[in-house]
């Protein structure tokens, strides 16, 4: 028999990237909270990458700080080097990158957990949850504890059904050596939802003093420090270097002489793997005819000797990973410290949520991060926030809080995941956004802060300067589209020496700054009135200058998109119904349950022809229902 250990407004299983985003906003919400975890060690554990952010994770990053999250603050906290990715390509896949000491991150995170208010936290594996006859959750702990709660939230990352497998050895386990969680599967099962298997991997981490570094190519940060948290003030300085090697045709031999015993080709592991975060064995079988593939050796923090392989996931047996890793330039006599594992865990079928991450069929239990199909920190942190938000204004019988596909990359990544569904572990990338030039990392405070202000999770300080910011930009847009150049020798020599044609008349220095070989840092010598606003102002005033046309267009898709989503589908309505429909259609829109038009739309095997025919019906219908949202 159970016993009655206390009654919560919400409950978060799992205290990952997911889970410590969704606890904190729910409890800075106001919402009496519980979280819980396997092992009280292992909050916010970086079991795979010692980094966070990266190619398209930045913006997710800058979007989760932009709402009032906390995963930017943290690793702005704990970084060892900090890199601003794509440089040589447009403004839209510009994206931060830190290495982060992983152990320091985990401890941070852990303490915010303890100091927040209205929170507490819970040692427990959760075996068990099921419906109260009043409509609540009941939590089973594997201490018999019985929580009540009004609403849950599934944040189990890789934990669920876990299983290592390091070439012919296969064992349950969680990631890092820790518990898993055994028996909380039969519970979602009894519950309805669709559960599958996914899997991950993650490399080898070795001892620093093994590798010789002499010819390897090494990678600094960049500097100035760009910071993640638009709070962060203060100088931020880079710590440790990263080094790049590469395999050879003797790594491939020793993968290939080989391969037979890896789980993944011998059938052991059933399943499906993330596509764009192939293992090395992988990426030698599906890129045969690659020479070489590259690897990053990255620090896995301040005060460990481990080093973290970047590149290189195995699931192959130990001696085989010694031996190919042993064929690579600085690595002739690493020592591994912890051998490269796959893990297969237990997700779910994410087209049974709304556009909230709640269950359509089971009001009050969300879920959030790698449970609902997705791989990667980043997109763990943001769902969990998104979860955290509206089970917590769920609560309080607030409308809830859906950011759509043109406001935000987290709009995006839950809409991908409640529409298309997903068939192996979504990773967020920036060709995912038809919007991606509007979507940019340095414009996440303007298009989101307004939203966690006004929900409350960002501070009226933070606002203050926030507005400050915006009347700065909006001044110095005005100033360039005013101030007007002489063409003097002094202006016409910067041009030319920038490859530009020179001027015979004066010219606004918003003209200039449109021209793609002018930046302000050209403009700095003839530019002698410039107000002293920071670096991020002038950034933004010039990505807008010089992309003026296109976001004018992706402004217009984007409008067009907003008019679709207000036509709202009723939540009842049986697909087969309609007259017109495909097959296929029928099948996949009675599944996904679309809320409106435009998502609908986005469904995979929903034709434009069948979009048609359900505004014709829809027309026909009249009266639409009317949803709560932002």
């Amino acid at each position: 028999m159970g016993y009655d250990a206390g009654s919560f407004q919400v409950a978060v299983i799992g205290a990952g990237h997911a889970g410590i985003e969704a606890a904190l906003a729910a409890a800075r919400l106001g919402c009496e909270t519980v979280i819980f975890t396997i092992n009280m060690d292992a909050v916010g554990n970086c079991p795979c990458n010692p980094s966070i952010g990266g190619t398209a994770k930045g913006h997710l990053v800058r979007e989760i700080d932009a709402l009032g999250g906390e995963m930017g603050k943290t690793t702005d906290e704990c970084f060892l080097q900090s890199r601003m990715l794509n440089l040589g390509k447009g403004p839209a896949v510009h994206s931060l990158r830190a290495q982060i000491d992983r152990r320091k991150y985990s401890e941070i995170m852990k303490h915010k957990l303890e100091l927040q208010e209205h929170l507490q936290m819970k040692q427990a594996e959760v075996t068990g949850l099921e419906r109260t006859p009043d409509g609540r959750w009941k939590v089973t702990t594997r201490m018999n504890a019985e929580y009540l709660a009004d609403t849950v939230i599934l944040a189990t990352g890789t934990f669920l059904g876990g299983r290592i497998f390091i070439g012919e050895v296969s064992f349950e386990s969680g990631p890092d050596g820790l518990f898993p969680a055994t028996f909380l599967s039969e519970s979602l099962n009894k519950l309805g939802l669709r559960l599958r298997r996914f899997k991950t991997g993650t490399p080898a981490r070795v001892l620093r003093s093994s590798i010789d570094f002499t010819d390897l190519e090494v990678q600094a940060g960049d500097e100035p420090v760009t910071p993640f948290s638009y709070e962060t003030e203060g100088e931020l300085k880079n710590k440790e270097v990263c080094y790049v090697s590469w395999t050879n045709d003797r790594t491939k031999k020793v993968i290939m002489d080989n391969i037979h015993r890896s789980p993944l080709y011998s059938g052991m592991i059933e399943g499906v793997g993330p596509r764009y975060c192939p293992s090395i064995e992988d990426k030698v079988v599906r890129f045969a005819d690659k020479p070489r593939h590259q690897l990053f050796i990255e620090p896995c923090g301040e005060n460990t000797e481990e080093m973290y392989l970047q590149g290189m996931s195995s699931s192959l047996p130990e001696e085989v990973q010694i031996a190919f890793y042993h064929t690579i330039k600085g690595l002739e006599n690493v020592q591994i410290m912890r051998s490269a594992y796959a893990i297969e865990y237990d997700c779910v079928d994410p087209t049974q949520m709304e556009a909230t991450l709640e269950f359509a069929d089971l009001p009050g239990l969300y879920g959030a991060g790698q449970f609902n199909g997705s791989s990667g920190y980043e997109e763990a942190a943001a769902q969990g926030l998104v979860a955290g938000i509206n089970a917590a204004r769920k609560v309080k019988g607030l409308p809830p809080v859906i950011l759509d596909r043109a406001s935000s990359y987290i709009g995006t990544l839950v809409d991908d995941l409640i529409t298309k569904g997903v068939s192996d572990p979504y990773r967020m990338m920036t060709s995912r956004s038809e919007y991606r030039l509007v979507l940019r990392q340095d414009n996440a405070d303007e298009r989101l802060t307004p939203i966690g202000h006004e929900i409350g999770l960002i501070s009226e300080s933070r606002w203050e300067k926030f507005c400050e910011k915006q009347s700065m930009k909006e001044a110095e847009r005005k100033r360039v589209e005013k101030l007007v150049f002489s063409p003097t020798k002094e202006l016409n020599d910067l041009l030319v020496s920038r490859e530009t044609s020179p001027v015979t008349s004066g010219v606004h220095m918003s003209d200039l700054l449109r021209r793609p070989q002018i930046t302000y840092e050209a403009l700095a010598p003839v530019d002698t009135g410039r107000p002293d606003y920071p670096a991020a102002v002038f950034e933004n005033v010039e990505i807008e200058l010089k992309y003026e046309g296109y976001i004018r267009r992706q402004k217009a898709d984007i409008a067009e998109m907003r008019r679709l989503e207000k036509k709202l589908l009723p939540k009842n309505v049986d697909y087969e119904t309609i007259d017109g429909l495909r097959m296929e259609a029928r099948e996949k829109l009675n599944k996904v349950r679309p809320a409106n038009i435009g998502q609908a739309s986005r469904i995979s095997g929903v034709s434009p022809a069948d979009v048609s025919v359900l505004l014709i019906w829809l027309a026909k219908e009249g009266g639409e229902p009317v949803h709560g949202g932002h």
